[in-house]
């Protein structure tokens, strides 16, 4: 029996009739009643919605309890995406898609049914698929072919697990890996589950003892938000500064050299030494260190990260971290200038590549709205004669002139 063929007519007749044939795994059959019931759509003209830009993401994603056990399903999972075709991708338990990782074929293919991170995969929203269906039966789950309730996604097989709290057992996501048949077998399945109880049994061992330091994200926002042992605060423009230039300045800070990086105008000491003591009341003397002012602990930083992944060339990693200039409105020395570096690293990189998608991501943001020549670099990445290419060699003319 040819099993796509047998399944793409179990579900036609399921659409059309509601009648489910008796080789229809129950698993399926009682997923596919509830999509009928929420009227999931079954084709590709309701396809799932996106809950999230890329800004309210990243905030909400650093609060999420999976936001910190991220790189653990990046290290277990990162190998099952070295084949082209497969990508694999977090949840939060209403199934919002918290991270989505692949090769950029596979994203390009997935993002065209909304597979994207941001997007809505829960049973009511896409159908039956892997991780909306096992949060919505409470276990591990595998969706082959057309047993999608969509029928955009019968391309596509997956497998999904769920994530616990260690301690509450309540349900914080799912893990799900997705591309050919493959992905549907039992590997699969136990390949989840293991990074699922990885991640569950990190999660219990950084309950069971207080994280150490801090995590600062700072990148495309004016006031960075600061997470110190799991509380989530955003600090104001002045402390942002701070922080950024002590993660910087490894060697710590005198309240002289402190008001030099801070200010082009001149900053006195007791401006500093006054910010300096409100700042210690956020971060707590274990952190802040005083004569000179310094971290005592590591602090991880996205702007630290970014440029750790230009170092090892991974341009797409860096793209998707960037959610814009290092807090663009300071006007910092030191934050100015490791902020300019940044961007010209990433920026050069983009254009080194010609990867259509990079480039097209850049000239979408608003900081790459008006780079005349990016969007130049995408006219001549594009297909020759087509609407899109002609589309972006007019902008890049207009920004550039007519010598462009």
């Amino acid at each position: 029996m040819d099993t796509r063929s047998e399944l793409r007519k179990a579900h036609e007749l399921f659409v059309c009739a509601e009648t489910v044939l008796p080789f229809v795994r129950p698993v399926v059959a009682s997923s596919w009643r509830r999509c009928a019931l929420a009227r999931a759509g079954s084709d590709d003209r309701r396809l799932p919605a996106t809950w999230m830009g890329a800004a309210e993401l990243a905030d909400y994603r650093m609060r999420h309890p999976l936001g910190s056990v991220l790189p653990v399903f990046d290290a277990l999972l990162g190998g099952s995406i070295d084949d082209g075709g497969h990508l694999f991708a977090v949840s939060d338990a209403n199934g919002v898609l918290l991270r989505v990782r692949g090769r950029t074929a596979a994203l390009d293919r997935a993002g065209r049914m909304n597979f994207a991170e941001g997007a809505n995969w829960s049973e009511s929203s896409a159908g039956t698929n892997a991780p909306g269906t096992a949060l919505a039966v409470g276990h591990p789950v595998r969706v082959f072919s057309a047993e999608h309730y969509n029928e955009v996604v019968h391309p596509w097989s997956c497998s999904a697990a769920l994530v616990r709290d260690p301690h509450t057992g309540r349900v914080l996501g799912a893990v799900d890996v997705t591309g050919d048949e493959t992905a549907a077998s039992p590997y699969a399945l136990a390949l989840v589950r293991a990074a699922a109880a990885a991640a569950e049994a990190e999660l219990l061992g950084r309950r069971a003892r207080p994280r150490p330091g801090a995590a600062i994200r700072a990148l495309g926002r004016d006031e960075a938000l600061l997470e110190v042992d799991g509380r989530v605060r955003r600090l104001s423009r002045r402390h942002s500064e701070i922080l950024v230039v002590l993660v910087l300045a490894r060697a710590g800070r005198t309240a002289g050299r402190l008001a030099v990086e801070l200010s082009d105008a001149e900053l006195g000491t007791s401006t500093v030494r006054a910010e300096m003591s409100r700042l210690r009341a956020v971060l707590g003397d274990r952190l802040l260190g005083s004569r000179p002012y310094e971290l005592r602990e590591e602090v991880s930083a996205d702007f630290g990260d970014l440029g750790a992944l230009l170092a090892e060339g991974r341009v797409h990693d860096a793209m998707a971290l960037y959610d814009g200039p290092l807090l663009p409105s300071s006007d910092a020395p030191l934050v100015r200038e490791h902020r300019e570096s940044l961007e010209q690293q990433l920026r050069g990189a983009v254009l080194a590549g010609g990867d259509v998608r990079l480039l097209r991501r850049w000239v979408d943001t608003g900081w790459g709205s008006t780079d005349g020549v990016v969007w130049q670099a995408l006219s001549r990445h594009l297909p020759k004669g087509s609407a899109a290419g002609a589309a972006a060699a007019a902008r890049a003319r207009g920004l550039l002139g007519s010598a462009g």
